[in-house]
């Protein structure tokens, strides 16, 4: 039945990809994919610090049901991230300290939750990577329905099942698995230019002529 079903996930973006990916900022990262994909502001690390990175195992559940994210952790490999659409609801929270304690031992990567946690004071002061949209004392219920392994979408930012999944202090960013070794190669590149311009600033030898460029194309004005 269309909103009550569970799919195996049949394919994974290559561990190479978690692995070198994990080294690039998410911002250099976003950039590079013109600016135009985002978990929304709202999604923000709720844990003690850490990237976060491996393949999506998605979860689309009720606002303020947390049944299919329980079967998530049952069925998810080690390195996957669950990536849970719970409507963005922060009425209640979708998972706390025991579920979290689960992901952690079986050696997931991470979860997101569009949605809402509980027990933020151990998450927070746990490095295993959590993001949510928000924080309340009011548990979950376990009725479903839900869907497991399907495409979701955080704040429109699209994310298939196996995907690449990025969170640093910045947010969350999804790279789709067809594209990673195209955006890692550009990405790649941004960051060691970022790193020109840092050891430029050091030496005081940054070229900012590019500004006056830009305003002389644009026609602005500049009073004498």
């Amino acid at each position: 039945m269309i909103g009550f079903r569970i799919f195996p996930l049949q394919s994974r973006i290559d561990a190479q990809w978690v692995k070198k990916f994990k080294t690039i900022p998410v911002a250099n990262v976003s950039d590079v994919m013109a600016r135009m994909s985002a978990g929304g502001i709202c999604l923000r690390p709720m844990h003690a610090g850490g990237v976060l990175a491996g393949p999506a195992f998605t979860v689309k559940t009720r606002p303020g049901d947390n049944l299919m994210v329980h079967k998530a952790l049952s069925m998810a490999a080690p390195g996957d991230v669950i990536v849970v659409d719970a409507g963005g609801d922060l009425t209640n929270a979708i998972i706390g300290e025991i579920m979290t304690a689960t992901a952690e031992r079986r050696g997931l990567a991470g979860i997101v939750i569009h949605g809402a946690i509980r027990d933020a004071g151990t998450i927070a002061k746990n490095g295993f990577p959590v993001y949510a949209g928000g924080v309340t004392h009011r548990g979950p219920y376990k009725d479903g329905p839900g869907e497991i392994n399907v495409p979701i979408s955080l704040n429109g930012m699209v994310i298939q099942p196996g995907d690449l999944v990025l969170g640093d202090e910045d947010g969350l960013l999804c790279v789709p698995m067809e594209e990673a070794a195209a955006v890692y190669e550009a990405a790649h590149a941004k960051h060691e230019l970022e790193a020109q311009i840092l050891a430029d600033i050091a030496q005081d030898k940054l070229d900012t002529d590019w500004i006056d460029q830009a305003l002389t194309r644009l026609n602005c004005e500049v009073m004498k």
